[in-house]
């Protein structure tokens, strides 16, 4: 964490300052040459003033050429008013412009200057120098000036980012040695605030994840103990001799922990999270029908309804709400299929004429192995079917609820998306 703290206070200091000198020369650059343009009128005037007349002898205008030029180290060449050379100090320079008026002439490169100075009398001054230094002493002191404050300001920038991801890391480590309850604190709304959000409901989900395994396994353990306890108690007294109640008890138990096991196989397979429902259009009427022919005493309406789903697994679903029904309900037990109230969805209702389910069990009866006050494991069931329904309820994008049945009794209203037209 130490290098990654130096890697960003580097990398800030390092964009300040080059953003600082950047925008310093910027600026430097357009005063420059806003104070170049104005040398020019002056410059003019005293080349005016001081130059000998056209009339002059040779060497008399030589002479002040090499005087102007050497204590500047210019090159200097002067012409007349049909741009023939008169004077020439140094190496050979542009003609000046056809159009009278002094100006900077832009060949020449970076590094020098090349003015033209357009004199009364006609003649013309062209001389090339070099362009003042742009990093000189001062530029550099003001540049590492600027580098140590700009280091000094972001100092305490970049440790509150590191600090913050110091926290993130050593609560990610604390949880991935088992303190599943930890949680990051969230300060701010940027980035890091962000990911410290993302880490907590990663964690919230992992623990209860672990938690419902853990209860899972716990209840399984139970749920197989009692039938196996019963088996092996036959076996005992089957030994004694034939008894064929004890057999055909032994079924029973066999039964309930083949129908254990396969549940907990569907189960099991919903959880994970790479496999991929095999969605087909099924017809959820036939499926009603086939379902209530199993068994009798369950009556099947309503409409021609295709759902979008897998149709095993929405199978399993409707049979577990309707062996519920038989199991915990009275007649009359009724499959109804119809629109959903949402477009785009339908409704399978299971629908008893029993006793009901208490308002604060209506959500619980959902959990796994979860049996409501009183109700006894003689009944049958293993309390994982109505958990399975809402499993499968919700993989398929849906939702399960329980809820009363006018008259009396319970409805189960499973929702589903239908198949597009």
């Amino acid at each position: 964490m130490r290098r990654l703290y130096l890697h960003i206070y580097f990398a800030l200091v390092c964009v300040l300052v080059l953003y600082a000198v950047l925008l310093g020369g910027a600026m430097w650059h357009m005063d420059f040459r806003d104070r170049e343009q104005g040398w020019l009128g002056p410059l003019t005037s005293f080349a005016d003033a001081s130059i000998p007349p056209s009339d002059a002898p040779p060497e008399r205008l030589e002479r002040w050429a090499r005087a102007l030029a050497q204590p500047f180290d210019l090159e200097l060449t002067i012409y007349d008013a049909s741009g023939r050379t008169l004077i020439r100090v140094g190496r050979p320079l542009p003609a000046p412009p056809g159009e009278r008026g002094s100006r900077f002439l832009t060949r020449g490169g970076h590094d020098h200057r090349t003015v033209a100075l357009s004199l009364a009398d006609g003649r013309w001054i062209v001389a090339r120098g070099d362009r003042p230094g742009r990093f000189g002493p001062p530029f550099l002191a003001a540049t590492v000036l600027l580098a140590v404050a700009t280091g000094i300001a972001a100092y305490p920038v970049a440790r509150r980012l590191t600090r913050r991801l110091e926290a993130l890391k050593s609560h990610v480590d604390a949880f991935g040695e088992g303190r599943l309850a930890l949680r990051v604190p969230v300060e701010g709304h940027d980035e890091i605030a962000r990911l410290a959000l993302a880490f907590n409901g990663t964690a919230d989900r992992i623990e209860r994840l672990v938690a419902d395994k853990s209860r899972l396994l716990a209840n399984t353990s139970h749920e197989l103990r009692t039938p196996l306890a019963r088996l092996r108690a036959a076996l005992e007294l089957l030994r004694a001799g034939p008894r064929p109640e004890l057999i055909e008890r032994a079924e029973q138990d066999l039964k309930e922990l083949d129908g254990l096991i396969g549940e907990l196989l569907v189960a099991s397979r919903l959880d994970a999270p790479e496999r991929v429902l095999e969605r087909e259009a099924v017809d959820c009427l036939a499926l009603a029908a086939e379902e209530a022919a199993r068994v009798s005493g369950v009556e099947v309406g309503g409409h021609a309804r295709v759902a979008f789903g897998d149709p095993r697994l929405l199978r399993r679903a409707l049979r577990n709400l309707i062996e519920n029904a038989i199991r915990h309900g009275e007649p009359p037990i009724c499959v109804e299929i119809g629109d959903a109230p949402t477009p785009g969805r339908l409704q399978l209702v299971v629908s008893d004429g029993g006793p009901g389910v208490p308002e604060a069990e209506r959500e619980r009866i959902f959990e796994a192995y979860y049996r409501p006050p009183g109700r006894s494991s003689a009944l049958g069931g293993v309390g994982l079917g109505l958990a399975l329904v809402r499993q499968i309820a919700e993989r398929h994008g849906g939702s399960v609820v329980c809820e009363p049945r006018p008259g009396g009794g319970t409805r189960f209203v499973l929702e589903l998306p239908a198949a597009p037209a």
